[in-house]
């Protein structure tokens, strides 16, 4: 498999020179199914418009297949290149993103248990230098570092779903109907 730190070294100047803030850079699939998964956000916004998508996408894959034509391919393997936004429950990979959502449920899954847990779930309450606080769930307020988190995710929840609403919803109720192709409006209207 392809060295992940390696890929993000050279994925985030590309984001970054589209005003993008790199989120993860994750490989999964196996050997099956192997996918490159590159997420990114608007800084400001904490979005990703679809024209971000396929610009970052473009940048991402020649910066890779100029690797690969100098015999230096950093995935051996052929793959599948997934560029997306977080989206609402979204990963938390960067000790910032700690303190960015707190008052949100989250769930952490750390690399060794604390408290004979490895999981906690419940209300980020911040973060202090690379402490994480988090209200847990039926048991109680517990700070762990940021190098003890194995992988965290945001959980969908109402409060979160207000939270990341959408700038815009212009054009979300439209609906723009396309002539079938090989069928006569008449038809398609009748048929109706």
């Amino acid at each position: 498999m392809a060295d992940i730190a390696a890929l993000a070294a050279l994925i985030e100047p590309e984001a970054t020179a589209l005003g993008l803030a790199l989120v993860r850079v994750k490989m999964f699939g196996g050997t099956s199914d192997p996918t490159l998964q590159v997420m990114a956000e608007r800084p400001d916004t904490r979005q990703l418009t679809i024209d971000d998508c396929a610009a970052l996408s473009r940048r991402i894959s020649d910066v890779l297949d100029a690797l690969e034509a100098q015999g230096r391919d950093p995935i051996v393997e052929a793959y599948r290149l997934e560029v997306s936004s977080p989206g609402i429950d979204r990963p938390l990979t960067r000790l910032a993103d700690f303190g960015d959502w707190a008052g949100h449920e989250a769930r952490i899954h750390l690399v060794e248990p604390v408290d004979n847990r490895k999981q906690l779930t419940g209300i980020l309450a911040g973060i202090d230098g690379d402490q994480i606080t988090i209200d847990v769930r039926k048991h109680k307020e517990m700070t762990i570092g940021f190098a003890q988190v194995a992988e965290a995710k945001l959980l969908l929840t109402d409060k979160l779903i207000a939270a990341t609403q959408p700038l815009s919803l212009a054009g979300a109720d439209e609906i723009i109907e396309a002539p079938i192709e090989g069928v006569d409006e008449t038809e398609a209207e009748e048929q109706d």
